[in-house]
C-alpha cells in the first residue's frame, strides 16, 4: 500500500443512495485473481450501453468528471455483499478516498485495509459537495494527520477515523507490514520459548 498522507484531487460527485457491491463491480468480474484490472468494470451496468457503449448519462463519463480522485456519494455506499473487489476495483479506476453520509460497515473496513480512505461528512456537507462537484476541475484537500477535508472556496469540515486506522494509512501499511515491524520480537520470543530440537 502507498502512505496517505494529504491529497489533493479533483471531486466526482454520484448522487445516489445505497450504491451497492454489485453496482460497484458485478459479480461476474470476481473471476480475477490479482487485485488489479478491476477498474474498468467499476460501475459496469451504469458506465456502459449492452456492454460496450459508453453512457453519456452516467456521471464518471462526462468529460468533466476524467481524472476525478475523490468520489462523493450519499447514504450507504457499499452495502450488499462484502466482496474486497469493491474497494480493489475503485482504487484501481483512480479513486483514493470516498466521502459519503454513511457506509456500510464490512465496505467501509475494507477500504481501511486496502489503504482506500472513506470519509463520513454530514448529510449537508456532502450535499454541497455533491453540488460543487458538478463544475468542471472542483477539487477538494484532503489531510489525514489533521483529519480535514477542504477546497479552495473556504469549505473545511474535519472528520473521524480509528486512530489504529490512521496510523496504517499514514505509514501505507496493512496488517501484515505491521507483523514484520514486530518480526525481531516475535523472532526472539520464540527463540525463548519454542527451542528447536
Amino acid at each position: 500500500m502507498k502512505p496517505f498522507t494529504v491529497h489533493k484531487g479533483k471531486v466526482a460527485g454520484i448522487d445516489r443512495a445505497n450504491i451497492d457491491t454489485d453496482q460497484i463491480i458485478p459479480k461476474q468480474f470476481l473471476k480475477r485473481i490479482e487485485r488489479t484490472g478491476f477498474g474498468k468494470f467499476l460501475f459496469y451496468d451504469w458506465r456502459y450501453i449492452d456492454g460496450e457503449k459508453p453512457n453519456p448519462d452516467f456521471e464518471l463519463n462526462r468529460p468533466e468528471n476524467e481524472g476525478a480522485t475523490i468520489l462523493v456519494a450519499n447514504e450507504n455506499f457499499g452495502c450488499g455483499s462484502s466482496r474486497e473487489h469493491a474497494p480493489w476495483a475503485l482504487q484501481d479506476y483512480g479513486f483514493q478516498a470516498i466521502i459519503a453520509p454513511s457506509f456500510a460497515d464490512i465496505f467501509y473496513n475494507n477500504c481501511l485495509k486496502n489503504g482506500l480512505l472513506p470519509i463520513r461528512l454530514e448529510k449537508e456537507d456532502v450535499e454541497y459537495l455533491l453540488q460543487e462537484s458538478k463544475k468542471a476541475d472542483y477539487e477538494l484537500t484532503i489531510s489525514l494527520e489533521e483529519q480535514r477535508v477542504y477546497d479552495d472556496h473556504g469549505f473545511v469540515r474535519t472528520f473521524a477515523i480509528d486512530p489504529y486506522r490512521k496510523q496504517l494509512l499514514l505509514k501505507g501499511w496493512d496488517e501484515i507490514d505491521l507483523t514484520f515491524v514486530y518480526e525481531p520480537y516475535i523472532v526472539e520470543y520464540e527463540r525463548k520459548h519454542c527451542p528447536l530440537p
